[in-house]
C-alpha cells in the first residue's frame, strides 16, 4: 500500500475490532489505536468508573473528542467503542477520514464472548445481557451499516483471517 490510508473498524462489542484490529496494524506496519484504551489512558480511569461518574453522556463526549482528534492522524487502524456510531459527528470523521470496515457479528456470538468481561459498562448490573445486545442491535447495526465501506462478518474466522482479509479488500479498493 504505498498510500497509507486511515482504516477505522466499527461494530458492535465482541465482534473483534481490537483483536483484529492489532493484527491488521502489525500486517500493514500502521499503528494501532484503540479509542476506548485512548479514553482510559486519558482519563486515568476504567471506562466503567468514567460511565459511573460521568454517566454514558460524559463519555460519549470524550468519544467524540478523541474520535475527533485520532481520525485527523495518517496511517492508523483505529477501533471504535461499540457506541461510537451513536454520534452523528463521529460517523461523519469516520466516513470522510479513512475506510470504515464494519465488522458485523450475530448477536449470540457477542454473548458468548463478553458474558464473562467485566469491562463492559453497558452489561454489568442488568437482569438479561443478551438482551440488551439484542436492543443495541436493533439500534446500532442500521448505523454501522450506514457508516461502512466493507461490511464482513467475523462470527466463524480467526483474527489473522479477518485481518487477511481486509487487506485484501483494502487492496482492491486502492487499485
Amino acid at each position: 500500500m504505498a498510500e497509507k490510508r486511515n482504516i477505522f473498524l466499527v461494530g458492535p462489542m465482541g465482534a473483534g475490532k481490537s483483536t483484529i484490529g492489532r493484527q491488521l496494524a502489525q500486517m500493514l506496519g500502521m499503528d494501532f489505536i484503540d479509542t476506548d484504551a485512548e479514553i482510559e489512558q486519558r482519563a486515568g480511569a476504567d471506562i466503567s468508573w468514567i460511565f459511573d461518574v460521568e454517566g454514558e453522556e460524559g463519555f460519549r463526549k470524550r468519544e467524540e473528542r478523541i474520535i475527533n482528534e485520532l481520525t485527523q492522524k495518517q496511517g492508523i487502524v483505529l477501533s471504535t467503542g461499540g457506541g461510537a456510531v451513536m454520534s452523528k459527528e463521529n460517523r461523519n470523521h469516520l466516513s470522510a477520514r479513512g475506510i470504515v470496515i464494519y465488522l458485523e457479528t450475530t448477536v449470540e456470538k457477542q454473548f458468548q464472548r463478553t458474558q464473562r468481561d467485566k469491562k463492559r459498562p453497558l452489561l454489568q448490573d442488568v437482569e438479561d445481557p443478551r438482551q440488551v445486545l439484542e436492543d443495541l442491535s436493533k439500534i446500532r447495526n442500521p448505523l454501522y451499516q450506514e457508516v461502512a465501506d466493507i461490511t464482513l462478518p467475523t462470527d466463524d474466522q480467526s483474527a489473522k483471517v479477518m485481518a487477511n482479509q481486509i487487506v485484501d479488500l483494502i487492496e482492491n479498493i486502492n487499485g
